[in-house]
């Protein structure tokens, strides 16, 4: 069993992107199953509002200090390689607001041992944002997202209500600081071969290769890949 873990926000548009590339190369390098993929929380943005205060290009512009008019050509640059994927990327219409929410009905989720449920959660969440353009930080969307995903809404809305699994969000992310992970995504095989960003489909074929037990960690691939950090995103 290959076991594939990884670190992630929902307002990263490359863990989106990584993850779907990702999940392409592991399902065509085990056509038979035999791998599993279980997310952990990154907040880029832990101080990130509740409710949108700005455009995505306005607040694109000036973190990364461009033009207007740079700042949308960069985006509209990202959004392609997510619709590369066959995801309808819509980046530039986001409304960014805080994910730490999520990231607890995610560990709700996954704490009821179904991962055909959890899955499909994060999948609607990354949707929710980048496609639907919805607020993460909206209960009512995220209540949404749950019961599609087959979840009970009652049981959903006591997690929102509460701080029920906050210490578990956290947990993940001092697991990463432990592990001097800045930006995400990061996947870690079979807990010794580490990629940080969203590598190519190839690449992260290659890398799931590699990570096999006959295989030396150090003789994996180590191409360029896509990566988001609290500074921002870049290729490294």
């Amino acid at each position: 069993m290959v076991q594939i873990d990884y670190w992630s926000d929902y307002a990263c548009p490359y863990c989106y992107i990584g993850e779907a590339r990702l999940k392409k190369a592991a399902e065509e390098t085990f056509p038979d199953g035999g791998w599993t993929l279980r997310m952990h929380s990154f907040e880029l943005d832990p101080s990130a509002p509740r409710k949108t205060e700005t455009d995505t290009a306005t607040r694109f512009a000036h973190k990364y200090g461009l033009s207007l008019a740079g700042a949308k050509a960069r985006i509209e640059d990202i959004s392609s390689l997510g619709r590369a994927e066959g995801i309808d990327f819509r980046y530039a219409t986001t409304r960014y607001t805080n994910t730490f929410d999520a990231h607890r009905l995610t560990h709700y989720a996954q704490s009821l041992g179904d991962d055909a449920k959890t899955h499909k959660l994060e999948s609607l969440l990354y949707a929710a944002y980048f496609t639907k353009n919805l607020e993460l930080a909206d209960h009512a969307v995220l209540l949404d997202a749950a019961v599609e995903a087959g979840l009970d809404r009652s049981e959903a809305a006591k997690v929102l209500s509460s701080e029920k699994f906050a210490n578990e969000v956290r947990s993940d992310e001092a697991q990463a600081a432990r592990m001097g992970v800045h930006g995400v995504p990061y996947f870690v095989i079979n807990g010794k071969l580490a990629i940080p960003g969203a590598m190519s489909k190839e690449d992260f074929a290659a890398a799931l290769r590699q990570a096999m037990p006959e295989k030396k960690p150090e003789d994996a691939p180590k191409p360029k890949a896509h990566v988001c950090g609290p500074d921002g995103c870049r290729l490294e």
